[in-house]
């Protein structure tokens, strides 16, 4: 690629992103000045993305993974609002952009919405955030990760699994 294509596809790339959030606050509104609300288009893609990064931690009967996913998404909302108000609208922010479809086609290829996305595809889309170039994506990536992974094992229920017996009694006392 020669360094004038190159430019070009930076420039349109920052106009398309900025577009993209332009045209999400002309529909959704300024973001209230509040904390972090986890709406239903920020559920649903938390419903697509912790599967893919929770993996074989999560139950594989049916009724167990519902409940088991709930828990995540409740536990990732009691986690967000945990975070100081400047590091929430950041959140919300990521959540905004994967929610307006045009942004999440274009940054995290997912073509149709959240409840239909491809398990396969958000795994690739998770991949590509965690080793891309740009440090933005990846950060957004490690804050995903933190968040989901971290609610996820938050949870005494989960910490057999990693081997973890808990809190040392003399410093739970």
């Amino acid at each position: 690629m020669r360094r004038r294509s190159f430019l070009k596809l930076g420039v349109f790339g920052a106009c398309a992103l900025a577009a993209g959030g332009a045209a999400y606050r002309l529909v959704r509104g300024p973001a209230p000045p509040g904390r972090f609300v986890l709406d239903g288009e920020a559920r649903a893609a938390l419903a697509a993305i912790v599967p893919a990064m929770l993996g074989s931690a999560l139950p594989q009967d049916t009724g167990a993974r519902a409940a088991a996913l709930d828990g995540a998404i409740a536990g990732v909302d009691t986690a967000i609002h945990g975070l100081p108000l400047a590091a929430q609208q950041e959140v919300q922010d990521l959540f905004g952009l994967l929610a307006l479809a045009p942004a999440r086609r274009f940054v995290a290829g997912v073509k149709g919405g959240w409840p239909g996305a491809d398990p396969a595809q958000v795994a690739a889309f998770l991949q590509s955030w965690r080793t891309h170039r740009l440090a933005t994506l990846q950060t957004a990536y490690l804050a995903l990760h933190d968040l989901i992974l971290g609610a996820w094992y938050a949870d005494a229920a989960h910490w057999a699994a990693i081997g973890y017996p808990g809190p040392l009694p003399e410093l739970s006392a």
